[in-house]
């Protein structure tokens, strides 16, 4: 636990750093995603730290806060507190919220079981999809505001996730997965390889890790990336992969950031 809230934390100094000195005017710069801005996509994160504290510290509250939370428009409402204040304000109750949720998951047993939106989740991996969060919102920022991020071996926890969120992939889209193995092997920002299920697997999915990411959180469309796809279940769980709670997301379109 404390090595993925420490991955954690630079990732949150990563996301800092990309709006760093930003004024006004550059917090509301449109984002990939329809509607929202740089400063919507740093407050989505901030309550979801929140609402992550909470289901760490106190279920029930969290459970009654869930429910409202579909009452009031879902993750729309995300970005209500953010527009509430202005940037550096934002900037700075985050990081204390997000020091705090922290905090809180070091003591965490690896083994327990944290609710969230849907099935509960694992300590780590409810950790760890924090991280793929992080990262993945960056990258919306990133993109908005011209930024080439150079991609680290943190990568390997969002990876991992989306390996394993094949299952959900298909499950959130209403879909039937088909039972055949797939391999991946990916190379990481270090030059190592990553791999997961059978070498003999007729369907396979190889390249760099940072494509792999950037497909698995729907912030490109797999045919923009280096992603060597091979099979035809393959192909379809990278059409529809998602390694995000909740429902399907849009994506991108093809050629968008070609």
């Amino acid at each position: 636990m404390n090595e993925i809230c420490d991955d954690l934390a630079d990732e949150h100094r990563a996301f800092d750093e990309l709006v760093e000195g930003l004024d006004e005017a550059g917090w509301n710069t449109p984002t990939a995603a329809t509607g929202w801005s740089v400063r919507d996509q740093a407050s989505h994160l901030w309550f979801f730290d929140q609402r992550a504290h909470m289901a760490l510290t106190d279920p029930e509250a969290f459970a009654a806060d869930a429910a409202w939370l579909v009452a009031a428009g879902g993750t729309e409402a995300s970005v209500v507190p953010g527009r509430q204040v202005n940037g550096a304000e934002m900037m700075h109750r985050w990081a204390t919220d997000r020091r705090e949720m922290i905090a809180v998951a070091r003591t965490v047993a690896e083994s327990a079981r944290i609710p969230w939106y849907g099935p509960s989740m694992g300590a780590r991996s409810f950790i760890t999809a924090r991280l793929m969060e992080a990262w993945a919102h960056g990258q919306d920022v990133a993109d908005s505001l011209g930024f080439v991020r150079d991609p680290t071996d943190r990568l390997r926890h969002v990876a991992h996730l989306g390996v394993r969120a094949r299952p959900f992939s298909y499950a959130t889209h209403g879909l039937t997965m088909p039972d055949l193995p797939i391999h991946v092997s990916l190379t990481t920002p270090s030059g190592s390889t990553a791999v997961w299920g059978p070498p003999d697997a007729v369907d396979a999915v190889r390249g760099p890790m940072i494509d792999f990411c950037l497909v698995v959180t729907q912030r490109r469309h797999h045919g923009d990336t280096a992603l060597d796809i091979a099979g035809d279940a393959a192909e379809e769980w990278m059409s529809i992969a998602q390694a995000f709670a909740g429902p399907p997301g849009s994506g991108r379109r093809a050629g968008q950031f070609a």
